[in-house]
């Protein structure tokens, strides 16, 4: 055991277990027993760290580098029911934003800590790599574009016994992902007792209500173990934040009445049901042995809107793609090049109607235009129109929707994962820890209300357009060694091996129909189908190996350092390093920094996903393909195959403990090169189609711009975190909790071809600057207790609709309030009310609502929704 004199560093062993148990390994039989020391001085409370009562601080105070303990009771005490909001409502630097439309990103929300992609974050559960989701962000307000991290969502809060936060860059422990921090998730390890929770919510508007219930039992497994078990169900209607579109309702105004009101919802998807079942169990073998299991099974239905298809100008549906603009934006070149004026005489936008012959020979006689009147049909002409539909050889899509049409897209998303594993001891005091683990994740897409417009009037409305699948498997072998003199030790090996699939779709999703050559567009619209070519699968090994080493140097200074060599397949190899230190300058105050380099690989699927998406572009709504940086199409573009990412972090702070106030401040710099993303949308020429074509590649003709993924940015994130916490004597019962973050992004260069001005502003102040929360815990009673949070939210600046710049907001600060009361009517039942934004406060208005529709800012950090009413019933056994 270590000797006396070093019982100052108690905590110091704990924290490096908390990176060691983080890693892969566990706590050694020393630092257990500190724990359990100190459970019995703060009335049983189960941490990892020392932690006291809900007043008691979530960081580790005698870590070289931030680490928060946030125990369950404090996501408990939300309104939020998914993971993402939760984190949101109590880690400063975590922002999640709605994502109302905005592909598959609606499906598995991205989320950005330390204002870095969700990538850059890496996942654990019971300290163990969790597997990354299958959707990528295609549309992710520019930080998040092109991102595949893991899918937390799926993670029932009932379940957990702690969240570990470690605020700093630690891939040389963990490997990959690991720039932003890592986030450990213990599950709940119970043998006995359980609790069921019901609540229910909705916003103040009346709309987006969200029923939920949950359970979690723990069980004996034998007279040596627990198995404990939790699931939850739940359901939430949409909601809409919507204003009647400028074209819409100039529609409804010339007669049309078939247009919705609103044409194009903003608000939350329907999720039309999410189930997630999360296991635990454990088992002593014998004395020195300890045999373990845990993994998950979830699956949830989330829908949401699509952009509002104009029955006179939608290209590729209603109207023609054969009219360009000029250079400078003055006049229209039809298809023989003849120019015509941009409006008409009544002030409309000029657009070609299109009109399909479906007599599959061209005989129908219907009428082509190439101008606005030519051939005698005008896209307003209502009797030109009727004209079309008695003709039985001519179609229009006005006969099929008349008002237009918004397609919905969703998906079913089912994640599964299986970890098991033997710890234990050996004679020689070597704690070891052998694990094997499989994650899977899918994401079978549909998208409804909409069409193939090749096909013409034969048509389905409905498509399955495939789905993309993530797996992962992996083996570790984890090693620990404690109490050499004033060394520890800690190493380690881990094979990991990732798939990512594409399944086609079903065939009318991407059919090229008999209309394709009439200019009609191809598959199912907003998202095409994969198609047999598109589909496959493809893998990634690689294999790493790691030290951690410990050492005191002085009764008050403490060294850690830790080093890992990855190998992968496709890429290579890279070498990356940490070194941490804590000097405790008194009884009081201690000083603490890290240094380190860190990495992340090019997942599987950014380098072999396709993706067809609808985005506003310079001249409205268009079609841009996601394409292997490989792809012919993406070559022709400047693509080229991915390097991994590379980082340096330096950190430096201070812990101060004074009496009830305990305070932490660390300062952080994170520089990034050749940062992974999309690039911006790069327009496709006729010349760039026409070579494509001949390449035979078919469906270049369907794309108005394609994206690809790229490294093409260098970026230096720096902040400052600072958490405190206060238990007065004078107000007994009382807590207080502040929690703040500033954090700021510079691109420091980046390749103006691939990445434009707007996309480089989005990297920079598309998050809030600012962020903090400050928290009054009161217990009124032995029965009664309150909470009252304010949340602060610094400006930012919004790429509406993603075009590119065409349409900024610069959005102001705001403040939130969050209030709740509970009662404990007995030993087993409680309840409580509460509300997020308990004074209905709505970001500024979009200044550009008449162009989509949009009536807040849609990446609004605290949402677009208002105030949210909510109840709870708990019932403990």
């Amino acid at each position: 055991m270590m000797t006396s004199k070093k019982q100052k560093f108690g905590l110091s062993a704990v924290s490096l277990a908390i990176t060691l148990a983080l890693s892969g390994s566990f706590i050694s039989p020393q630092a257990m027993a500190e724990e359990e020391d100190a459970a019995v001085k703060n009335e049983g409370v189960e941490k990892i760290a020392v932690v006291g009562s809900r007043a008691a601080p979530r960081s580790v105070g005698e870590s070289p580098v931030p680490v928060d303990i946030i125990g369950n009771e404090e996501f408990t005490r939300n309104g939020a029911t998914d993971m993402n909001d939760l984190l949101g409502k109590v880690v400063p630097s975590y922002n999640v934003g709605v994502q109302p439309i905005s592909d598959a990103a609606t499906l598995v929300r991205p989320a950005n800590m330390r204002g870095l992609a969700p990538d850059h974050t890496l996942v654990l559960v019971n300290g163990k790599r969790r597997h990354r989701a299958s959707v990528i962000a295609f549309q992710g307000a520019g930080i998040s574009d092109g991102a595949q991290g893991p899918d937390i969502s799926v993670i029932p809060a009932i379940a957990l016994k702690q969240v570990e936060v470690l605020r700093d860059g630690a891939a040389a422990q963990y490997g990959s992902d690991a720039i932003a921090g890592v986030i450990n998730f213990q599950l709940k390890d119970d043998s006995e007792g359980g609790q069921i929770e019901v609540r229910y919510g909705e916003y103040y508007e009346g709309d987006g209500s969200s029923p939920q219930v949950a359970a979690n039992i723990g069980l004996p497994f034998t007279d040596n173990g627990f198995a404990n078990f939790s699931v939850e169900y739940k359901q939430a209607d949409t909601t809409s934040r919507s204003v009647q579109r400028d074209d819409a309702a100039g529609l409804i105004a010339a007669g049309n009445t078939a247009v919705a009101n609103p044409a194009q919802v903003w608000g939350n998807p329907e999720t039309k049901e999410d189930f997630k079942l999360f296991f635990n169990i454990g088992l002593d073998l014998n004395e020195n042995q300890h045999a373990y299991t845990f993994g998950n099974w979830a699956r949830r239905d989330v829908e949401g809107g699509f952009y509002f298809r104009n029955p006179d100008s939608r290209s590729g549906v209603y109207g023609n793609q054969l009219f360009q603009r000029d250079q400078n934006g003055e006049y229209i070149l039809d298809a023989n090049g003849d120019k015509l004026a941009l409006k008409d005489d009544q002030g409309r936008d000029r657009y070609d109607r299109l009109v399909g012959d479906i007599t599959g020979n061209m005989s129908g006689n219907c009428p082509q235009t190439d101008g606005m009147n030519q051939n005698g049909l005008n896209i307003y002409d209502i009797v030109g129109l009727t004209a079309v539909s008695a003709n039985p050889n001519c179609f229009v899509f006005n006969e099929m929707f008349p008002g237009g049409f918004t397609p919905r897209f969703g998906g079913v998303v089912e994640d599964s994962s299986l970890v098991a594993g033997l710890k234990g001891e050996t004679r020689k005091n070597i704690n070891y820890d052998l694990t094997a683990s499989y994650g899977r994740n899918e994401a079978d897409f549909y998208i409804n209300n909409t069409i193939n417009a090749s096909l013409g009037p034969n048509t389905p409305t409905s498509f399955k357009p495939g789905k993309y699948v993530q797996m992962e498997r992996g083996v570790s072998a984890d090693f620990s060694y404690y109490e050499i003199d004033t060394w520890s030790f800690a190493a380690g090996i881990e094979y990991r091996r990732e798939t990512f699939e594409i399944y086609a779709g079903d065939v009318p999703s991407f059919e090229i129909g008999p209309l394709a050559s009439q200019g009609f567009g191809i598959g199912s619209n907003g998202f095409p189908g994969f198609k047999p070519e598109d589909a496959g699968a493809w893998s990634r090994s690689n294999i790493g190996v790691y030290l951690d080493v410990e050492k005191e140097i002085t009764l008050d200074w403490l060294i850690t350092g830790a080093i890992r060599y990855e190998n992968y397949d496709d890429f290579g190899s890279t070498t990356n390093w940490k070194l941490g230190s804590l000097f405790n300058v008194n009884d009081y105050f201690a000083i603490r920094g890290a240094a380190s380099t860190g990495f992340r690989a090019p997942t599987v699927g950014q380098n072999n996903v396709r993706n067809v998406t609808t985005a506003f572009g310079p001249n409205g709504l268009q079609d841009q393909a996601t394409l292997p940086p490989t792809n012919p199409i993406s070559v022709q573009k400047g693509g080229k195959a991915l390097e991994p990412e590379t980082s340096v972090n330096l950190s430096i702070g201070g812990v101060l403990t004074v009496g009830d106030l305990f305070m932490t401040v660390d300062y952080f710099n994170i520089k990034l090169e050749d940062r992974i993303t999309q690039t911006s949308p790069l327009e496709l020429t006729q010349a760039d189609i026409q070579d494509l074509l001949d390449q035979g590649i078919l469906d270049a003709s369907s794309f108005a711009a394609v994206r690809y993924f790229t490294n093409d940015f260098d970026t230096t994130t720096q902040g400052i975190d600072l958490v405190a916490n206060y238990s007065p004597d004078w107000l007994d019962g009382a807590s207080f909790a502040l929690a703040y973050n500033w954090t700021e992004t510079k691109v420091d260069s980046f390749n103006s071809a691939n990445i434009s001005a707007a996309k480089v502003k989005s990297l920079q102040d598309a998050l809030p600057h600012h962020k903090g929360t400050l928290t009054w815990t009161q217990e009124l009673s032995a029965e009664f207790r309150s909470m009252l949070r304010m949340n602060y939210y610094g400006a930012y600046w919004e790429n509406h609709l993603d075009s590119d710049g065409e349409l900024p907001i610069d959005v102001s600060s705001a403040v939130t309030f969050d209030a709740e009361l509970g009662y404990d009517i007995n030993d087993s039942w409680s309840v409580a009310i509460g509300a997020q934004n308990l004074l209905n406060t709505y970001p500024d208005k979009n200044p550009w609502a008449g162009i989509a529709g949009a009536e807040y800012p849609v990446t609004s950090p605290y949402g677009f929704n208002g105030g949210f009413y909510y109840g709870r019933v708990n019932y403990r056994f």
